[in-house]
């Protein structure tokens, strides 16, 4: 018996030796099958979710479609299983990917529920759940399933952006180009639009461009000229360029897998303004939260502030989902600064009489207010930490960027509101002295990026036209989900100014230097904002032509488009829908180069800093 047991020892011995040698021998070479069969799945699944959800497409079809993701849902557990084998500290590697375990676990779960014992679980329990139709829930539910293993796997493939040779400014321009194509051809689908015809290609890049890049121009009707699915695009669009795709990539990737490499942390600091690589990383799950907790929040509040008594029965909502969709589309509108609105006139539409509803104005300003201060700015004010160390230490201040940010967004909402009131204060005679306040302090909150409106922009005076101008073109605070040159941009330049008149020798703001680098980077942007301006609208004014000989105010609506084109506002003097084809391609370049930043644009397209560490004599030359 003792000799058996030896025997034995010796042979189990023997059996992992060989096992584990097998393993790290083959484990590059099966990684590698796996990865590369893994991402082969992805895009078949996701052709087939698009050719299903894009095109109208019969019962037939349908199960073939499913009866495909349902082979492909066992090839990601058996790619999963694999991984784990093939790991040398298998417990670390679940303990690290434990949301991806838990999808796979319940993928093996169902699955065999489904075709060992022939019970179609889900299917069961959205029949127990009062669904109407619970094959169609299934198939949603299905889809939505395989679309958060699809999103798990290009994350794992955005982990490498650090191996590609191109700078961090680079690869957040391409995210936008990518965000921008993706929305433009899921737009063109035909279930995308009533009735069995697509969206026009500049059009639907247009759409696209104006939803990811957070706008709001549109020159089509968002309520009528998309089905559901593609108001869902749209929003997802709103979304995801709102926070910004690469954001959103490393979140999952430092959220749900093994962390991000230097590149990623790279794009996060210059989006997100933080000072550090590490405080961005840490930053960044914040903003996500942040980001998610704001808008549903504001969905919540927006759902009971729908006057539902103004409307004729007609006009009601047609269920308890439509009204959560509306609520939610138009909070992550608002946060993100969008300006997109399913009323074919906004908030400015008088036959839902959505502008008379000032409780809606009213929460919608201060969501956009929330969108607009900036992720750092809310995170130093509202974090519970933060809260409790300024309690207990009152003397514990604000950071410099956050009081900038604070002052300054309602200095300029103050001068915006009392403006609205008094350059249009005949325009305001049928409302109430609250009533008049509301819209105007939604007017001035609007031109700080929002892109709502509850007033006719080409009926105001030129002077109105003006101020918002100046207020669009400052636009809201960096690393926000608005445009404009941004806050700071604005209130270092203006100190910068002023501190040269008076001949001082550092520019000091809130007690604290601001270094010469920062004044010259704030330069360089207000440079080039007002320098591509100004070729933009040269350049509409070569192609486009008046609506009427007498348009008088045609000029000023080629300004007014385009500022607000490039500081992602997207209030329009009814210019947009009068867009000619090169016309609508310079908006889609200025709202494209508004959100990245000229700033970033350049840093992508420069070479190698070329160092003038030397010093020449001084020259004297004559300024002013």
């Amino acid at each position: 018996m003792k000799n058996f047991k030896t025997r034995f020892s010796t042979y189990k011995n023997t059996f992992r030796e060989r096992y584990q040698n097998h393993v790290y021998e083959s484990r590059d070479r099966i990684l590698l099958l796996i990865k590369t069969l893994s991402v082969i799945c992805s895009a078949i699944a996701l052709v087939f979710l698009v050719y299903r959800y894009g095109f109208h497409v019969d019962a037939p079809i349908e199960r073939v479609i499913f009866g495909t993701l349902d082979i492909i849902f066992f090839a990601f557990a058996a790619f999963f299983t694999l991984r784990v084998i093939y790991d040398s500290h298998w417990i670390d590697f679940l303990r690290k990917n434990w949301f991806e375990a838990l999808l796979i676990a319940f993928i093996i779960l169902f699955g065999a529920i489904n075709y060992i014992l022939n019970f179609r679980i889900t299917y069961y329990y959205f029949e127990l759940l009062g669904f109407t139709n619970p094959e169609l829930a299934n198939q949603h539910f299905l889809s939505i399933y395989m679309l958060l293993m699809i999103g798990l796997d290009l994350t794992r493939i955005t982990t490498h952006l650090s191996e590609i040779n191109y700078k961090p400014a680079t690869t957040f321009l391409l995210s936008f180009v990518l965000l921008i194509l993706m929305g433009a051809g899921l737009l063109m689908l035909p279930t995308m639009t009533p009735g069995r015809t697509s969206l026009d290609l500049i059009d639907a890049i247009f759409t696209s461009t104006s939803a990811s890049c957070v706008t709001g121009l549109i020159v089509v009707d968002t309520a009528t000229a998309f089905t559901l699915k593609g108001q869902i695009v749209i929003l997802v669009l709103i979304q995801l360029g709102g926070i910004g795709m690469v954001s959103f990539a490393t979140f999952f990737a430092s959220f749900l897998t093994q962390g991000v490499g230097i590149k990623h942390q790279s794009i996060i600091q210059d989006y997100l303004s933080s000072e550090s690589l590490v405080s961005a990383t840490k930053l960044l799950r914040k903003v996500v939260l942040i980001t998610l907790f704001i808008e549903i929040i504001g969905a919540v509040c927006i759902f009971y502030a729908w006057d539902e008594e103004l409307w004729e029965q007609s006009q009601q909502f047609e269920n308890i989902g439509e009204k959560i969709f509306f609520s939610f589309f138009h909070s992550v509108s608002a946060f993100c600064n969008g300006g997109f609105s399913l009323f074919s006139g906004g908030m400015a539409d008088t036959n839902y009489k959505i502008d008379r509803m000032y409780n809606l104005h009213f929460i919608l300003v201060w969501i956009v207010v929330l969108g607009g201060l900036g992720y750092t700015t809310i995170e130093d004010i509202f974090s519970f930490n933060n809260i409790k160390e300024r309690f207990v230490k009152p003397w514990k201040q604000w950071n410099v960027v956050t009081k900038i940010n604070v002052y300054t967004t309602f200095t300029l909402l103050a001068i915006g509101t009392i403006g609205f009131l008094l350059l249009e204060i005949e325009k305001l005679t049928d409302r109430t002295i609250i009533q008049a306040f509301v819209t105007a302090l939604f007017q001035s909150m609007t031109t700080r990026t929002a892109g709502f409106n509850t007033m006719d922009f080409e009926a105001l005076n030129p002077a109105t036209i003006m101020m918002c101008l100046v207020l669009m073109f400052i636009g809201a605070s960096s690393g926000s989900t608005a445009g404009g040159i941004k806050i700071t941009t604005f209130v270092l330049v203006f100190v910068a100014a002023i501190a040269n008149i008076r001949r001082q020798e550092r520019i000091v703001i809130a007690n604290r230097t601001i270094p010469d680098e920062l004044i010259r980077k704030a330069y360089s942007i207000f440079i080039f904002a007002i320098a591509y301006n100004i070729v933009a609208i040269f350049l509409l004014l070569l192609v486009q032509e008046p609506s009427s000989p007498n348009d008088t105010k045609f000029i000023l609506k080629i300004i007014f488009e385009q500022v607000s084109a490039f500081a992602t506002v997207g209030i329009s003097m009814n210019l947009t829908g009068e867009l000619s084809f090169w016309g609508k391609v310079i908006i889609i370049m200025s709202m494209y180069l508004g959100r990245v930043g000229t700033l970033t644009l350049a840093l992508a397209l420069s070479n190698a800093v070329v160092t003038n560490s030397y010093r020449y004599p001084n020259a004297h030359v004559m300024v002013g």
